[in-house]
């Protein structure tokens, strides 16, 4: 990827030594406090208390991204314990999840380990791919990419809508239509989500990074001229979220922290898998995007949930994820621009991390706080809860120090 820093760029947005010790009371919390040792594998959940809960259901987006953190990690500090986690995680995938019969892994597990909801979400199944490619890139097992490649090649098989182009949510077990499609029940059940998208992309394009096919690489300018067509709303420079399969957007929803993580992302992919002219264009969209989602930005640094223009109601909660993505989103456009203000959101969404979302004496991230700064009481890990976000947003700011 061909460097973007500009000559102004200077500046270290976030000090070396809080990084990796952030790093590490995150990665820590999974290694100790998330992991059951009786089982030998990671607890399905564990309250904002940090109370494990041993009869809660396992989630292979939970799994794919313990197996992706761990093996970034791993990558990037040479740590032999977040390995030897990474092959923890990636071992219980092939044990509990994968599909033998059908293909690619299922949504859940119960908390004896035995299949749950069997239905091929795929979303779940770009996670899956997501992580693989980053566990291969650390342990160079053929077996490691070959899974990836057949995940990835089940996606184009089952999953893409061939009359209008894009990819439908979900499926059964056996690739047959499904009636919810829904990755939770606060989505839309509709056929095409930006969301899922978003992360088909990211997973194409890791994949590509240590297996450049040409076909995979079309896939991929498939995938971000869906973005730039579809997804990208032009007037408000927000991402529109919810589709039918003819792409007529079925909501009017804003996700600040969608809109902030596409704004790195997006160029991110583009540039991982050579696409200069696309990475450009993104490169175009970066600014639009950071700006659309900083409409989302409170005084103390925070962003808010989420928006509906239609009833003027706004989410008062500040989620932990979305306040990571600011973190590598607001960054990006700083790099592009050089302006002083991005530097200032940079250093304002880890300044209200730090102080109401990191738990600095248990470790990891609280789910978020209310609009009184209280905490919500949902887990600090689970199902939906992963060292994903908040991983990703520290690395990337490490190796931005790194220049």
């Amino acid at each position: 990827m061909e460097s973007i820093y500009t000559d102004t760029i200077v500046a270290e947005p976030v000090p070396v030594k809080e990084l990796e010790e952030e790093l590490s009371r995150i990665l820590g919390y999974w290694e100790h406090t998330a992991f059951d040792r009786k089982r030998n594998r990671f607890y399905g959940a564990v309250s904002h208390l940090d109370i494990p809960d041993d009869k809660a259901p396992l989630g292979i987006v939970m799994y794919s991204r313990i197996l992706w953190a761990f093996s970034a990690a791993s990558t990037y500090t040479g740590s032999p314990d977040y390995l030897r986690m990474a092959d923890q995680a990636w071992e219980d995938i092939v044990r509990y999840f994968e599909d033998p019969e059908w293909g690619a892994v299922i949504w859940s597990v119960t908390a004896e380990g035995r299949p749950g909801d069997t239905k091929k979400q795929l979303y779940g199944i770009a996670f899956c791919i997501y992580a693989l490619a980053e566990y291969y890139r650390i342990k160079k097992e053929p077996a490691i990419l070959a899974k990836a490649i057949t995940y990835y090649r089940l996606i184009e098989q089952y999953g893409l809508e061939k009359e209008y182009n894009g990819y439908v949510e979900a499926f059964t077990r056996d690739w047959k239509p499904l009636g919810d499609l829904r990755l939770s029940e606060k989505d839309n059940n509709e056929r095409k989500t930006m969301n899922t998208h978003l992360h088909i992309v990211e997973a194409y394009a890791n994949l590509y990074s240590v297996w450049p096919d040409a076909e995979l690489q079309e896939r991929i300018i498939n995938l971000l001229r869906l973005f730039d067509r579809y997804f990208i709303d032009q007037e408000t420079g927000h991402l529109r979220l919810f589709f039918n399969d003819e792409w007529e957007c079925r909501s009017r929803l804003i996700s600040y922290g969608h809109d902030i993580e596409a704004a790195w992302l997006l160029p991110y992919c583009a540039g991982q898998a050579g696409l200069g002219e696309l990475q450009k264009k993104f490169n175009a969209y970066a600014s639009r995007l950071a700006e659309a989602a900083a409409r989302g930005l409170d005084g103390d640094g925070g962003l808010w949930y989420e928006f509906d223009p239609i009833t003027s109601q706004l989410i008062r909660e500040k989620h932990s994820w979305p306040q990571a993505e600011a973190l590598p989103g607001f960054l990006h456009v700083w790099k592009l621009t050089g302006e002083e203000k991005y530097l200032k959101k940079i250093r304002s969404s880890w300044n209200f991390i730090r102080t109401y979302l990191s738990d600095p004496v248990s470790g990891e991230w609280f789910w978020g706080i209310h609009a009184d700064y209280t905490v919500i009481k949902k887990d600090k890990a689970g199902f939906w809860k992963c060292p994903y976000h908040n991983t990703r947003a520290i690395l990337s700011l490490l190796r931005f120090n790194e220049k």
